[in-house]
């Protein structure tokens, strides 16, 4: 098997849903954690990993690193077209992800392998042949992509992954980070002093003060 992973990651000013319990340098730490993770994840069987970055200064030493200087979906058909092998897609807020997960998808005897996210986003893709098919992220992607395989003549396998499935994006997301993660992304929560906080019928986290917070990023960056 030839095959090339790509994991489209925006390194500055990451995740603003979280701004509310985390600055923009943590949330910045916090999204290179999880890509960190998710590269972590990649199947062995992967000969070329690339990181599709929003921002020229940003380099990473596990990956090849490719400038975006279209939108996303552009830049994902142009490498789909020239990439000569089989492609593994994954978003980089995927912190659960883990390699048993993530080759369940290269595994599919189908054209095409889809984990969907929540929302009636996709978390992830398999392709086979890239060159018949085409990216169509935002909005209910999931569907547009069931749809664009259909198009293409594609077979299609849809993976239920409950480690693909939980992206991180809204406060309430970094409750499975800290009962499921095992990688750099819980562990820089927990440096910063999160913690689970159960209540009655719903667990939450919280946090220490600030100033425990910066020096927790001052141990993880040194």
């Amino acid at each position: 098997m030839s095959l090339c992973s790509v994991i489209p990651f925006k390194p500055v000013n990451p995740k603003t849903r979280l701004s509310s319990i985390l600055s923009r340098e943590e949330r910045e730490t916090f999204a290179r954690c999880m890509l960190e993770d998710v590269i972590g994840a990649i199947p062995r069987e992967s000969s070329r990993t690339v990181v599709l970055a929003t921002d020229v200064s940003f380099s990473c030493e596990n990956a090849d690193v490719e400038v975006v200087e279209a939108g996303l979906n552009d830049a994902l058909n142009q490498l789909f077209r020239r990439a000569g092998s089989e492609v593994l897609m994954v978003m980089a807020d995927l912190p659960l992800a883990d390699r048993e997960s993530l080759k369940r998808l290269i595994s599919t005897e189908a054209d095409v392998a889809i984990s969907p996210g929540r929302g009636g986003g996709t978390n992830a893709l398999f392709l086979k042949d890239p060159r018949r098919f085409r990216a169509d992220f935002y909005g209910l992607s999931f569907l547009k992509h069931l749809g664009i395989a259909a198009e293409f003549g594609c077979s299609v396998e849809v993976i239920d992954s409950f480690r693909l499935h939980t992206d991180v994006d809204e406060v309430s997301d970094l409750v499975e980070v800290l009962i499921h993660g095992r990688g750099r992304s819980r562990s820089f929560l927990e440096v910063l002093g999160f913690s689970l906080a159960p209540e009655e019928g719903r667990v939450r986290v919280k946090r220490h003060t600030h100033e425990e917070a910066l020096r927790g990023i001052d141990r993880v960056n040194a």
